[in-house]
């Protein structure tokens, strides 16, 4: 007997992705990936986006639920996008009731993508987790997710845990301190100011590649910037920990190779912060599905 299959669609401000998911292995067949500006610049996102699903059914058909994460804000019953700021032309769009129509017999399953991609390290995680955590992606901005009970915790009206949009310092939210570009913006700052020895070039050039490089070397200044990107990080994090109660952390996203570097910074912070309630049992960990952690994730959404 075959493993159920799923399909998983991550959709992205540059890619949209899709995948046949097996439930009880993570593996993934039948990838496919297509640039979302073409398919925003016919007019038709929503139909091409259908085609693109209906060759994945058309050769997969055993496969009758299909998950979808999205970069935005969804409405509670999780039909329709509401705000996606990538690709807008979809906000309020019927999403879920244009698919089934069309897609007859099969379940379209929408959230989230952050949100997906935290339940995917629930079912897809190479170790098993426990069933409450909260989960961060650090990439060109700050996104997250809370996993209660195993369900994704949508709070009041569908749309909690926006960890990126909090307050932090320097009167901006986090992710415009810790977003990629604002990142690459203090190290430029930081180097600027800086008269020690540093491989760090002085010249606007320092990438997040190099910036994890220089401090795998042990570079001092390097060290100084992931060190207060951990501050800032560690911050949030402490006001999660306490709103939620939740003890278990995971950090996921691009720019989590520089997990190692931050992480001294976070403990350090929550150390400040947290009292010993908090502090027991609490758990820093690096997520685990990487690239895969969007198709994946969309593909949790399918599970009972």
């Amino acid at each position: 007997m075959s493993s159920v299959e799923y399909l998983g669609i991550d959709v992205g401000g540059t890619n949209v992705k899709m995948g046949i998911v097996e439930a009880d292995t993570g593996k993934i067949s039948n990838f496919y990936s297509h640039d979302t500006i073409s398919w925003r610049q016919s007019g038709h996102f929503v139909e091409r986006f259908g085609d693109a699903i209906a060759l994945q059914l058309y050769a997969n058909k055993s496969v009758k639920k299909v998950g979808i994460g999205l970069p935005g804000m969804l409405n509670r019953e999780r039909t329709v996008p509401l705000e996606i700021t990538a690709i807008p032309e979809i906000n309020n769009v019927p999403m879920v009731d244009m698919l089934t129509k069309r897609f007859p017999g099969v379940d379209f399953f929408l959230e989230n993508d952050a949100n997906a991609a935290a339940l995917g390290e629930y079912y897809f995680a190479e170790e098993k987790i426990t069933e409450n955590y909260i989960f961060i992606t650090l990439g060109t901005g700050v996104g997250g997710a809370a996993i209660i009970n195993k369900r994704i915790f949508t709070g009041g009206d569908g749309n909690a845990m926006e960890p990126g949009h909090i307050p932090s310092r320097n009167g901006r939210v986090l992710e415009r301190n810790i977003g990629k570009k604002e990142l690459l913006e203090l190290a430029t700052q930081r180097r600027a100011e800086y008269t020690g020895e540093t491989q760090l070039p002085n010249d606007d050039s320092i990438s997040t590649t190099g910036l994890v490089a220089a401090a795998a070397e042990g570079d001092e200044l390097a060290l100084q910037i992931w060190n207060e990107v951990g501050e800032m990080l560690g911050e949030g994090l402490a006001a999660l920990i306490k709103i939620l109660d939740i003890k278990q952390v995971l950090i996921g996203g691009g720019l989590s190779a520089s997990y190692d570097y931050i992480l001294p910074a976070v403990h350090k912070t929550l150390d400040y912060w947290l009292n010993p309630y908090y502090k027991n049992g609490l758990l820093i960990k690096r997520a685990t599905l990487g690239n895969d952690a969007g198709l994946l994730g969309a593909a949790s959404l399918c599970f009972d």
